[in-house]
């Protein structure tokens, strides 16, 4: 039993709108690539994704996005999203199956 079925055990008057039941858009696509870079920061490894030109709200879901996924840590500073550790790879994967066009910078 999910989530939904629980709450409409709780509330069965309850009718859903439209607002609701939609599926998320995506909202992030931009004719530039992103630039996803590896660099080392006293000693240890981080990726670097910039050059996004939307919404900074936009890139910090997404930035979120990304670290749950990865299940590491990071930081959104400066219009750059910066991830712990060296997952160029599979951060570069996330987002061309989100339709974004990404550009593999350094090593």
């Amino acid at each position: 039993m999910d989530f939904k079925d629980q709450l409409k055990k709780l509330f069965p008057e309850h009718k859903e709108t439209a607002e609701s039941v939609k599926e998320k858009s995506n909202i992030w696509l931009q004719e530039d690539p992103i630039i996803c870079k590896y660099e080392k920061r006293k000693g240890k490894p981080i990726t670097i994704l910039e050059g996004y030109t939307g919404a900074t709200s936009d890139f910090k879901i997404l930035a979120k996005e990304i670290k749950t996924k990865l299940s590491v840590g990071g930081s959104f500073k400066d219009d750059k999203i910066i991830i712990q550790g060296d997952f160029r790879d599979r951060i570069m994967m996330m987002l061309k199956d989100k339709g974004f066009k990404v550009k593999r910078v350094g090593g």
